[in-house]
């Protein structure tokens, strides 16, 4: 697994430099004292993981991230505990608060390699008449596999009613089941799957399905039951598109 290292401070490179020497999978393929010097690399490379220091002198380490449109796995380093929900709603990997124990730092590489995998896994397993960006088409009923319980499992699109971010899980709602699907899936490869005009993320945490809608209310979405909280930044682009 190809990695970048970006920490304004030499120490921390070398010793994140050390942890990776010590694990067979690991390759530093570039070490960096500025965020914006590493980017070449990462295009060129095709860089696996990033290992990113947060506060740092002409970018930081989450501001970089939001920089880059097609982003590789990343990891955040820093003393700082305070940029932890930040950095997980960007999808980050893990969050690692220095001063980084080793046992620590192989946890966050294992989850790193096992999440790979499964991305790995699943492109392979995509069958080639079915759009990667969407599961329907020619005007039918689409679906899509997602990995849970050590099996992939196939799921009707159209059966998907919500889901609820957790983490690095997803946990899928289907129509007419009681327990939900919990799959080792971000939001965004989950949306890559699925027709755009269907799913609509409305919450850090809640992507719904627009036809079990039953009714909006000022702040929450109500399909069947459930109370489906609407987030701010995602309010207006929702009201949008449902025309209200």
């Amino acid at each position: 697994m190809k990695c970048v290292i970006i920490d304004d401070e030499p120490l921390a490179i070398d010793v994140l430099k050390g942890y990776c020497e010590k694990i067979q999978f690991m390759e530093v393929v570039g070490t960096y004292t500025n965020a914006l010097d590493a980017i070449a690399v990462i295009k060129e490379r095709e860089v696996d993981l990033i290992f990113s220091d947060i506060e740092m002198p002409q970018i930081s380490g989450i501001d970089f991230i939001h920089s880059m449109d097609n982003k590789p796995m990343f990891i955040f380093t820093t003393a700082y505990s305070q940029y932890a929900i930040e950095g997980f709603e960007l999808n980050a990997v893990d969050y690692l608060v220095k001063p980084i124990p080793y046992h620590r730092f192989v946890k966050a590489v294992v989850r790193a390699k096992e999440l790979m995998s499964f991305k790995e896994k699943e492109k392979n397993m995509r069958l080639p008449h079915i759009s990667p960006s969407c599961g329907v088409q020619d005007g039918q009923t689409g679906y899509i596999f997602v990995k849970a319980d050590y099996e992939n499992i196939k799921l009707n699109i159209d059966d998907i009613v919500y889901i609820q971010g957790l983490k690095d899980y997803l946990k899928i709602h289907i129509a007419g089941v009681n327990k939900p699907v919990l799959t080792l899936l971000s939001f965004g490869d989950f949306l890559e799957k699925v027709p755009e005009e269907q799913f609509l993320r409305i919450h850090k945490s809640f992507v719904v399905n627009v036809s079990y809608i039953r009714s909006v209310q000022k702040n929450k979405v109500i399909i069947n039951d459930n109370r489906i909280p609407i987030g701010e930044s995602y309010k207006t682009a929702f009201m949008e598109r449902l025309g209200l």
